[in-house]
């Protein structure tokens, strides 16, 4: 190797000063899977280089694609060298330098100083290069394209400070050498017996052979690994430690998998897929746009890192690998949107994934808990995205009820209907910004006081999920604060009459409050859903509510106006004050008064705020001894 032109010393990008950061203070709970990250850069470059080579053969110069490793021990360097597709300098400085992905900034903001579970995060992010200077204190990286001149090598130097050097050399060679010079305190790296353990350990599954030289720079390589690919050999074959090694391998997670399937699709289309659910969600899930899917293969073929044709968006935590015999090798992302066995393939692989999720619910409810809490807001975006599948994704709901005490364990629906009342007619539930909020909505008063349980649904997306979702299991499901409650089966005929009589009596008040409240309210009615409170509001049974209408509105959706209904407890002693009132300011600031409570109670935002504290500031000042109650305030 000869240098060919001066060296150019550059700055790392600011995200990357940082991470080298955490690196260089042992950011990994485990130094040793530095040789893991570099081994499975490696691998994917040499799966690059595959893939490449198909469309020209020139590419491969005749060089078998494998993974090298050397170390010595005196000057305490450890070398990892693969044949696939190397850099430029140009992208050498771009790959190393920088972090070239989206998501940048979100992976920044979800640092939080804690070592474990930082550690997870870089994984995620997949920048385990960087890892390289947990146990060294210089990197060197030695890289040529695959099909470019000798002359056009280059040489890549850090010691993890906040800048880096490169230069342009002399490599035969093409591929990339990755140089350790490893600090005092990991020179036991430097050791043929421990690398092989590693590579066993953490890379035996790698699909290319994995070389080592017993006794350093001389002598010839051994095969450390069983270099198959993973997925080809029988299940039986397997053990769960081999699966979750190469679960972390396609993943850069170094947690372990929830679950996993592996299976063999033999017939009119043949294809094998290895799916996991991970056990903790990425720190870009909920980013749409971010890259993801699964490792498509043809005939253990690399063609694709991320072919999201073969999973619906709301699965885009599962990862993977899906390996074809059928598809054609030089298959590009335009051919698979188009081609009709890969929508079948989809259809198949999704239900596979559903019920994996389905037997870890039945098997083992406090893992399916884990889950449920990290990607169960995603898997809600099914019931929209994939109607087809709505009857499979359905059972996999879970939910807080108001029967679930203060813990707010989690329920299925198939939970709640079989604690159904008789008579109940509904699927209750109440949508609320927050679980507090929900288990206090007056909305749940007469619910509350017949011992019937509702659904307390608080995540952002909820209301819009439960329109896509109608019914389960033969029953609809109802929201408490929209339209008749249709409680008669479950209310004594006493209590009925008692109640249809109460009504009936303040017919006139209910007038004379809608006279005053006028086009802020749809009309004034009695209630038939409130126990303790004075009041409430009411949608018609398909108007927008509250949560749905904040969701729409942020996402840029004009909604026009509309108007609840205002329903009053005739039993409550502010309405029985506003009933006992002559028309005047007093009544009509206690009708006004009424109405904004129950603004309040369902977490809505008055329009005038400072009229409102008027309002009650006259009313409080005027109550004088009067034994008025203004629950709430």
């Amino acid at each position: 190797m000869t240098t060919t032109t001066a060296t150019e010393t550059l700055g790392f990008q600011a995200e990357i000063k940082q991470l080298l950061k955490l690196m260089i203070h042992s950011l990994y709970s485990n130094r040793e899977i530095f040789l893991r990250e570099l081994i499975s850069n490696a691998s994917d470059a040499c799966d690059k280089l595959r893939f490449a080579s198909l469309a020209d053969p020139a590419l491969a110069e005749g060089e078998p694609l494998e993974i090298r490793i050397d170390f010595d021990s005196a000057a305490r360097t450890l070398t990892v060298t693969d044949t696939g597709i190397g850099m430029t300098r140009d992208e050498a400085i771009a790959n190393l330098g920088t972090i070239a992905r989206s998501g940048t900034a979100e992976f920044l903001s979800s640092l939080t100083g804690d070592a474990q579970r930082d550690s997870q995060l870089i994984g995620q992010f997949g920048v385990g290069f960087y890892s390289s200077f947990i146990v060294a204190d210089r990197v060197e990286v030695l890289s040529r394209k695959a099909g470019a001149p000798a002359g056009e090598g280059v040489r890549w130097v850090s010691e993890g400070s906040g800048e880096f050097t490169v230069e342009t050399v002399e490599r035969p060679a093409r591929g990339t050498s990755i140089v350790l010079h490893l600090k005092e305190d990991a020179a036991a790296f430097a050791d043929a017996f421990r690398l092989r353990q590693l590579v066993r350990t953490y890379s035996d599954h790698i699909a290319f052979p994995v070389l080592l030289r017993p006794d350093g720079g001389k002598g010839d390589y051994d095969r450390a690994n069983q270099a198959q690919a993973l997925w080809t050999r029988p299940r039986q074959d397997l053990s769960d430690d081999e699966y979750r090694a190469f679960y972390r391998h396609i993943s850069h997670d170094p947690g372990d998998p929830l679950t996993w399937g592996h299976h063999r699709v033999e017939g009119r289309r043949e294809y094998t897929t290895l799916l996991y659910v991970p056990s903790r969600a990425p720190f870009d899930l909920y980013n749409r746009e971010a890259p993801r899917g699964l490792k498509l293969y043809v005939r253990r073929v690399f063609i694709l890192d991320d072919a999201e044709q073969f999973l619906p968006l709301y699965l885009r935590f599962v990862k993977g690998i899906v390996d074809s015999a059928d598809l054609p090798l030089n298959v590009s992302r335009e051919l698979l949107q188009e081609d009709r066995e890969v929508e079948a393939m989809r259809s198949a692989i999704t239900r596979k994934v559903l019920d994996m999720l389905t037997t870890v619910a039945g098997d083992d409810p406090e893992k399916y808990r884990g889950f449920w809490s990290e990607f169960g807001s995603v898997l809600k975006e099914g019931l929209a995205e994939d109607p087809g599948n709505r009857e499979r994704i359905a059972p996999l709901l879970r939910f807080t009820t108001s029967l679930a005490g203060e813990a707010g364990e989690m329920q299925s629906l198939a939970d709640y209907v079989l604690r159904m009342k008789p008579g109940q007619k509904a699927i209750y539930f109440v949508v609320a910004d927050s679980l507090e909020a929900a288990r206090g909505s007056p909305h749940l008063e007469q619910l509350r006081s017949l011992g019937v349980e509702a659904l307390l649904l608080t995540d952002r997306i909820d209301e819009w999920m439960v329109a896509h979702l109608g019914e389960f299991d033969g029953k609809s499901l109802k929201d408490v604060a929209k339209g008749s409650l249709d409680l008669d089966d479950l209310i004594p005929a006493g209590e009925r009459k008692a109640s249809a009589l109460g009504a009936a009596a303040i017919e006139p008040l209910l007038g004379r409050i809608g006279a005053v409240l006028g086009k802020h309210v749809a009309g004034v009615r009695a209630s038939e859903r409130l126990a303790d409170s004075a009041a409430c509001l009411v949608r018609e049974e398909h108007d927008v509510g509250p949560q749905l209408r904040k969701l729409l509105e942020s996402a840029g959706q004009v909604l026009p106006p509309s108007a609840a209904w205002l329903e009053v407890n005739p039993s409550h002693a502010l309405v029985k004050e506003l009933e006992s009132l002559p028309d005047g300011d007093r009544f009509s600031d206690l009708a006004q008064l009424l109405y904004e409570q129950a603004i309040l109670a369902e977490g809505g935002a008055l329009a005038d705020p400072p009229a409102f504290v008027r309002r009650l500031n006259r009313l409080l000042v005027g109550s004088g001894g009067s034994s008025i109650v203004l629950p709430g305030l």
